[in-house]
């Protein structure tokens, strides 16, 4: 589903780049300036590894997802699965990038699977400045403008089934712990099909270098986001 993003060198996942930054705008609707190609600070986006998570173990109904450390560019990565169901993803030298924990019946069909990753990426893409910025205004604080850092923490889910939904997410609570220079964000969320619940999921982000909110500098943000957004449809 996602080959275009990542190459295979044996048995190690290969992301470069340029392949993260295309998924982060083109499947995630996400402008985070972490993920352009020339940042400083570039990391292939979480939401990557999950989509390729769920592409090479199926979706199971109960999936605990916690990012570790963040991926450069070009990092040979392996997908193993422990006895335990576990899995993890590291790089030649052993180091955990991300830790799956899973219960519950997996499905592996392909439809139900692109269909709920999809849906869960379009909906994590919309952190910022969706769901960060009321938050952040409510509070009133802010990442650092010149160095806006929103880390990925961790993300779980329980389904109350796997087979014939459409599936569909939206956020049913958001909060923000602040201590210090940095806070904790947690987006709750629903996950539908036809209407009818089928079950629900919980996001935390880890936001960075806070100062004191600035509206004339957070306006000009989201004017670069909507900005970024536009040039990415229309390129």
């Amino acid at each position: 589903m996602f080959k275009d993003f990542y190459s295979q060198r044996g048995d190690a996942v290969i992301i470069s780049a340029e392949q993260a930054s295309r998924f982060a705008k083109g499947v995630a609707g996400d402008y985070n300036p972490i993920h352009n190609p020339d940042a400083r600070r570039f990391c292939v986006p979480g939401d990557l590894l999950f989509a390729l998570v769920l592409e090479r173990f199926g979706l199971s109904q109960h999936m605990e997802f916690y990012f570790l450390s963040m991926v450069g560019a070009d990092t040979p990565l392996t997908f193993r699965q422990a006895a335990s169901g576990d899995i993890h993803v590291t790089d030649e030298a052993g180091k955990c990038y991300l830790e799956v924990v899973r219960s519950g019946e997996t499905t592996f069909d392909g439809t139900a699977v692109d269909a709920f990753t999809r849906c869960y990426v379009a909906f994590s893409g919309k952190n910022f400045p969706h769901y960060l910025k009321p938050l952040m205004e409510a509070h009133g604080v802010m990442f650092n403008p010149k160095r806006p850092l929103v880390i990925y923490h961790s993300m779980s889910f329980t389904l109350e089934r796997l087979d014939g939904f459409a599936p569909d997410l939206a956020l049913s609570r958001s909060s923000l712990e602040v201590q210090g220079k940095r806070a904790d964000a947690l987006l709750d969320f629903t996950i539908e099909s036809a209407g009818k619940s089928v079950g629900v999921g919980s996001k935390k982000l880890v936001v960075s270098g806070l100062c004191e909110y600035d509206a004339g500098e957070m306006d000009a943000i989201v004017n670069e986001f909507y900005r970024l957004k536009a040039a990415w449809e229309t390129a």
